[in-house]
């Protein structure tokens, strides 16, 4: 028997696979073996690679249907199947929820929603027509399922995800399977722009049952998983990798006396 989590001869499409959680992603795919399209809207400054393989790049807005359509193109062209998609493209500014203007709005669901929503529907028509099926892996985030404040439409944009993921299961099955990866407070390039220093870092970690924030890998193990044959009876599922969740606040609120 080989190695269930080998991707040798499979193609993926990482979307916004280029730093962060995709860039990790990119890297484990790789890694196993896999062929991988990533696409993103500025090229990245480095090659990525891993395991001496290294990913095709196409320049796309997924938010442009038109755009979307070049990405499967190219892979089909090159490749000649497509296998996994990931839509890990993504991500929110903060903005309170009181003064968002209507068109900030719009633009977080449409890209957190909408364009995820708009790439499975191209990829499906692809896997539709290919005798081993594929596997669709959707990143929604915590802010999908807790309060968000400082991120309501990301949040609810999330929380749909994990809807349209459930949906998309039932819809496509049995040649596609769809699932969700629910990612916690997760550490990447841009970390400190919600934590602040290093310090705020380590202060929002020990806040996580592990002890620790997320790294993008430990995402990116979760989707390699969920593309296996490991997972071959898994769809519409909701992997929660969060390390533990969250401390309940009355816990430090409640104190003996």
């Amino acid at each position: 028997m080989g190695d269930p989590l080998d991707m040798s001869g499979r193609v993926v499409i990482v979307t916004g696979g280029c730093r962060g959680i995709g860039r990790g992603i990119t890297t484990r795919f790789l890694g196993a073996g896999a062929d991988v399209v990533v696409c993103c809207r500025h090229r990245p400054e480095e090659a990525l690679a891993s395991g001496g393989r290294e990913a095709a790049f196409v320049e796309a807005d997924v938010r442009e249907v038109d755009q979307i359509d070049s990405v499967v193109s190219y892979t089909t062209d090159r490749f000649g199947r497509l296998d996994v998609l990931v839509n890990n493209a993504g991500g929110a500014p903060a903005a309170p929820a009181a003064t968002a203007s209507p068109r900030f709005s719009a633009s977080i669901i449409n890209l957190n929603l909408v364009a995820p929503l708009n790439f499975a529907q191209r990829a499906n028509a692809v896997m539709q027509e290919h005798p081993d099926g594929g596997s669709i892996v959707n990143i929604a985030s915590v802010s999908g399922v807790r309060p968000s404040p400082g991120a309501a439409a990301y949040g609810a944009a999330k929380a749909g995800l994990l809807n349209l993921t459930q949906t998309l299961a039932v819809e496509w099955a049995p040649k596609v399977r769809v699932n969700a990866v629910t990612a916690g407070l997760i550490r990447t390039e841009q970390a400190h722009l919600w934590y602040g220093d290093e310090a705020g870092v380590a202060a929002v970690g020990a806040t996580v049952p592990l002890g620790r924030m997320g790294e993008p890998d430990d995402v990116a193990a979760v989707c390699l998983f969920l593309a296996s044959p490991l997972a071959g009876y898994l769809s519409g599922s909701n992997v929660i990798a969060h390390g533990g969740g969250e401390r309940p606040a009355y816990l430090d609120a409640a104190r003996p006396t």
